[in-house]
């Protein structure tokens, strides 16, 4: 990294902002890219931010950003209206920041020069951002993360009726590892490797499942060619959502890849939203499915992989 370093925070419409150069990718959500938090102070010639939605998430990343940035130094912040736009420009106000505002798309682009001095609420922003202990889960988490701060129904009713899990598995969307905390807990698993898009769920996760027999992979489930296989088991409750719009084929691209990852006779344990059509991707894949759980518009499916077929002590080897 130079001091004529250019920063990215997620993704580029290029319909938005004119922007063709080679960018340091700094969102936790881009597997490889570089953490934001460890920029060192003033050190970035200019950064363009597509601001995440939540209020206590982007007021953390836009401080973190302006913390990176040489003074005179140009930040762009942008977001849908309906997604913390209009919120831009008055979180920057705070940060001691005069702002240019541009309207485009239905999207707020708000330009700032990074002032010499920032002003005591920035500091304030990153702490609020940080991640934290919860104590009444006994959790670390951080603003951010799915349902950052409880157990959501989906989880719950999955860690209700989980079984004790044995041999090599996965947790496919591991969040900050409410499942595979519970899956060491009960089980006799002797691995379980933990996958996530984002980072900092990455982080939480191995603060909240440590020990031995535990591995974190920074991946795109859909898209990755490193993860495991030969898996005796998967839990999972995948997301749907994909830039705050819901998407089904993320929950089927889960499934397709489980089916992957498992060995002959390996058993997928979901999660998932009620309305959410996934027994049309489970049963091709899988030798049985089992509706094992609904309640409170969620439902829970073991499904197991047909097992290899044993030989017979007549049976004859192909050649």
């Amino acid at each position: 990294m130079t001091a004529d370093t250019h920063a990215l925070y997620g993704s580029l419409p290029l319909d938005l902002i004119e922007d063709r150069g080679t960018r340091l990718q700094c969102s936790p959500q881009v597997p490889g890219a570089t953490a934001l938090a460890n920029i060192a102070v003033q050190s970035l010639a200019d950064f363009i931010v597509h601001a995440p939605p939540g209020t206590i998430e982007r007021r953390c990343v836009l401080a973190l950003a302006l913390r990176a940035l040489k003074s005179g130094a140009t930040l762009t912040a942008f977001a849908a209206n309906t997604k913390g736009g209009t919120r831009i420009a008055a979180e920057l106000e705070a940060f001691g920041c005069a702002v240019a505002t541009d309207h485009r798309r239905r999207h707020q682009i708000v330009r700032t020069a990074r002032p010499e001095k920032l002003l005591p609420a920035v500091d304030d922003a990153i702490n609020a951002g940080a991640p934290r202990l919860l104590p009444e889960l006994q959790l670390w988490s951080q603003p951010g993360l799915f349902n950052w701060d409880r157990i959501d129904p989906g989880s719950q009713l999955l860690l209700d009726h989980l079984p004790p899990l044995s041999g090599h598995g996965a947790d496919l969307g591991c969040g900050i590892g409410v499942l595979a905390r519970a899956v060491r807990a009960t089980s006799h698993a002797t691995h379980i490797t933990l996958i996530d898009i984002d980072q900092r769920a990455l982080d939480m996760a191995r603060r909240n499942v440590p020990g031995d027999g535990v591995t974190t992979l920074w991946a795109d489930v859909r898209s990755s060619r490193d993860l495991p296989t030969g898996l005796d088991f998967i839990v999972t409750n995948p997301p749907f959502h994909d830039g705050g719009d819901e998407d089904k084929a993320l929950g089927q691209a889960f499934i397709t890849k489980a089916a992957l990852m498992l060995k002959p006779g390996g058993v997928l344990w979901l999660t998932a939203n009620r309305h959410l059509p996934y027994e049309a991707t489970l049963k091709p894949l899988f030798e049985t499915v089992a509706l094992i759980a609904q309640k409170n518009g969620f439902k829970i499916y073991a499904a197991h992989k047909a097992a290899m077929p044993a030989r017979t002590k007549h049976s004859k080897p192909r050649k």
